[in-house]
């Protein structure tokens, strides 16, 4: 770990250096830009009644002026590049030290009935998902948050060869995110592209060519001028026609600059996106796939999408008023754009969709590698065909501290049920949520916290969090059936590991032992794998009956009037309660 750790800060001091470097060019930028400024005032003033050198020098001085922008412009997103990697190490930095809760948490992916997100800390303040995720993007988190409830079992080798790649490309995977993080938009994806779906287009057709005829007298209008061949009022003349043409459809063309206005940042950073995606070469089955989306119309979509995001631009010089009139008097400028914006919509419009969502792929896996980057002492799981569901040494839960946590080993066979007891606090959930949160992550093609495992792909389902509704006006009972209910209707269909904390729990303690055995029995006899977690020792002797079911627990004891824990995974069944020391101790009972 102190390997990763020393170089998130050395990466932290590289960018810290060049940005002092690229602020001082800034600065130099910023003063040449004042000196071009000035130096067009001089000129004016000194060349002031010969109006043709005036005219040279504003047109040489617009020229000047909008490439000095555009250059500053770049210097100002390479500061904002460099600033946005900084953040990212100085996060890694953090995250490895167990700071992470001020990182975005998913509350909003909460689902209480998915198969598992619910139970297992997936979601929320601390969660799994707060840890690991690193997207820029809302849709890619979006994706990282559909792969972890995805519930898959398909293609785990795949995933895993994909999440392995990528996590040796840490400069890549850094600039992929920092270069995201920049397309900054109030627009979302769906949005941009349902707008582009939907675009009806005014243009009319003879505007392929218009332009062009136009331009091309208006250079000989600039010539003949400039020669003294025709008089300046005609030059003036030749403009305000210009300028007339462009009016009539002027209203259309600002409308789709104010459309296109809230997309351009969001269309020129995807280019960079892409491009990176392009530009890197791939080995693992899904990540040459999802590549090759994006390069499957013979020519890469970073340069396509470029294309556009520069017609968006000049389409955004008609907010200046000088650009707007001596651009659209000259040459059209707002009509020939906005042909091209069309076209450009009715050739590339449809696949944007997929572009965005090879994009928000690759920040989702991001995440996924960047884990495994973090974590170089973790096993990928080994996938086995049958025989052994899961068995794991050394195994421990990864939002825990390395340093505190308590590993056990265990194994469970397939169609076994562990009935688990113990006292409070002893270690039943966090060793149930260990269990679940390794299938999730085996099947997503994550690492474990673990030194060894083996395991044959199954999909997981719980029953750990159940809570009443007041909204549906239902008590916890009946929220609790309806969730078992969900359970045994889910298994008919399809294989699953369940794991099931104190079920029954809405109910008097009678009823609960014979309804929670009259469930396990029902579980085993419908062939299935689990864990199922419980105060009610009762509950074990269906282990004398069925030889699926194993017991095992995990123990409390007190030492000189103190209550200790070992936290360690064991067989057999529980002796030792500790909720009665608890209450006499906090002074609740005497």
């Amino acid at each position: 770990m102190q390997d990763v750790a020393s170089f998130y800060k050395s990466e932290i001091h590289k960018y810290t250096t060049e940005l002092s470097k690229l602020k001082k060019q800034l600065f130099a930028s910023s003063m040449l830009r004042l000196c071009v400024f000035l130096a067009a005032i001089l000129a004016v003033y000194f060349l002031y009644g010969n109006t043709k050198f005036v005219a040279a020098v504003i047109l040489v001085t617009i020229v000047s002026f909008l490439y000095l922008v555009s250059r500053h412009s770049n210097l100002q997103n390479k500061r904002d590049k460099l600033k946005e990697l900084i953040r990212i190490n100085k996060i890694e930095v953090q995250v490895l030290q167990r700071n992470f809760h001020n990182l975005p948490d998913g509350e909003a992916y909460k689902d209480p009935m998915h198969f598992y997100s619910q139970d297992i800390d997936l979601f929320g303040i601390g969660s799994f998902y707060q840890y690991i995720n690193r997207t820029a993007l809302p849709q890619g988190s979006d994706t990282l948050a559909a792969a972890l409830t995805e519930n898959s079992i398909d293609g785990i080798a795949q995933k895993q060869e994909s999440i392995s790649e990528l996590a040796k490309y840490a400069e890549w995977r850094q600039n992929f995110s920092a270069t995201a993080a920049l397309a900054k938009t109030e627009t979302s994806t769906q949005t941009i592209v349902s707008w582009l779906k939907t675009y009806t287009p005014f243009v009319p057709k003879l505007m392929r060519f218009l332009p062009w005829i136009f331009s091309g007298f208006s250079v000989v209008v600039l010539v003949l001028y400039f020669l003294d061949i025709i008089w300046e009022s005609i030059l003036i003349y030749w403009v305000f026609f210009g300028v007339f043409i462009s009016g009539v459809f002027f209203k259309k063309i600002m409308n789709l600059g104010l459309s296109t206005g809230e997309i351009q940042s969001t269309f020129k950073q995807y280019n960079q996106v892409l491009k990176l995606i392009e530009e890197k070469d791939f080995t693992s089955e899904i990540l040459s796939a999802k590549k090759e989306q994006i390069l499957s119309q013979g020519r890469k979509t970073s340069l396509v999408l470029a294309d556009f995001s520069k017609l968006l631009s000049s389409l955004d010089q008609n907010n200046n008023i000088i650009y707007a009139i001596f651009g659209n008097g000259l040459f059209l400028t707002g009509l020939a754009t906005s042909f091209k914006i069309e076209k450009w919509i009715a050739d590339h419009g449809t696949s944007v969709a997929a572009w965005f969502d090879v994009i928000a792929f690759f920040d989702a896996q991001n995440s996924l590698g960047n884990y495994v980057f973090n974590h170089p002492n973790y096993t990928f799981p080994e996938i086995v065909a049958e025989g052994t569901t899961i068995k794991a040494e050394n195994s421990g839960h990864p939002l825990l501290d390395p340093q505190k946590s308590v590993l056990n080993d265990f194994e469970i066979k397939n169609e076994e049920f562990f009935i688990i007891t113990g006292a409070n606090m002893a270690g039943k959930s966090t060793f149930l949520r260990t269990v679940s949160l390794q299938i999730v992550m085996a099947n997503v093609g994550l690492p474990v916290c673990a030194t060894s495992v083996c395991y044959a792909p199954i999909k997981l389902i719980t029953s750990m969090r159940t809570t009443d509704s007041l909204t549906d006006d239902e008590s916890y009972f009946f929220s609790e059936l309806k969730r078992l209910k969900f359970i045994v209707d889910e298994i008919q269909h399809d294989h699953y590991f369940i794991v099931l904390d104190e079920i029954l729990k809405g109910t008097n303690s009678t009823d609960k032992a014979k309804g929670s055995r009259k469930f396990v029995e029902r579980l085993v006899a419908s062939n299935a794998t689990g864990i199922i977690a419980t105060h009610d020792l009762s509950l074990c002797e269906v282990a004398k009956e069925l030889s699926e079911v194993k017991n095992y627990y995990f123990d409390a004891e007190i030492i000189d009037d103190e209550l200790h824990f070992d936290y360690t995974f064991k067989e057999g069944i529980c002796q030792n309660m500790n909720a009665s020391f608890l209450l006499k101790k906090m002074g609740i009972v005497n």
